[in-house]
Parts: structure tokens; C-alpha cells; sequence
């Protein structure tokens, strides 16, 4: 028996948990910049949401039917719209730099479309 060691799981193959991956790398990163105190609760949405997304596509990957995928997708696309939201906070309360806040923006806006086609 051969090892493939290029298989891929459904999810994976998809650009949308691709570029969902790379928002959370950033996200991390950003989290990392936000200030020590008193911020643990921001810290601590940002992360949690941002890790929703990929995993909620992962898992709706592995739904049997399209109306099951769909309810996933959704799900991780209203944590894209509350990770949007949040950068706008942090941004507000000057804790981003406004390249990282625009990079940001611009990586979930992509997410967001291409999840919103896939609820349909």
C-alpha cells in the first residue's frame, strides 16, 4: 500500500478554509500586539472567533448534505462578520496599526464572499 503523502481532506482543498487559515494567523499575531491588561476579554473573543471559522468549514465539509454544509458555512461566516467587527473595535481603541486593520478587512471581506456563495 503507497502513502500518498499529498491527500488532502475535503476542507483543505477549499480556498475559502485556505484563506480563513491565513486570517487566523493574523489574527494571532494582532492578539499578541494588543495590550496586556485589561484587553483579555478582546484578546479572548478575537481568538476564539477567529478559530471558528476554519473549523466550522472543516466540519461543515464533512456534513453529508448540502443543507448541513450550508448551516456550517453560515455559522463560520457570522464569526468572519464578528472578527470584522472586532478589528473595527481595536481598531477604534488604537490598538492596530491601520495596514494590519485594512489587511485584516480585506482577508475576511474575501472570506465572507466566498462563504456566503456556499450558503446559497
Amino acid at each position: 500500500m503507497t502513502h500518498d503523502h499529498h491527500a488532502r481532506l475535503d476542507h483543505e482543498n477549499l480556498d475559502v478554509y485556505r484563506c480563513s487559515l491565513e486570517f487566523l494567523h493574523l489574527s494571532l499575531r494582532l492578539v499578541r500586539e494588543l495590550p496586556e491588561r485589561g484587553e483579555a476579554e478582546l484578546r479572548s473573543q478575537l481568538k476564539r472567533a477567529a478559530m471558528s471559522i476554519p473549523l466550522n468549514i472543516a466540519e461543515g465539509a464533512g456534513k453529508p448534505t448540502s443543507a448541513d454544509r450550508a448551516r456550517y458555512h453560515a455559522i463560520a461566516r457570522g464569526s468572519a462578520m464578528e472578527c470584522a467587527a472586532l478589528i473595527d473595535v481595536c481598531a477604534v481603541a488604537h490598538y492596530l496599526a491601520e495596514d494590519d486593520a485594512r489587511s485584516a478587512k480585506q482577508l475576511l471581506l474575501r472570506i465572507v464572499s466566498m462563504l456566503t456563495k456556499m450558503c446559497r
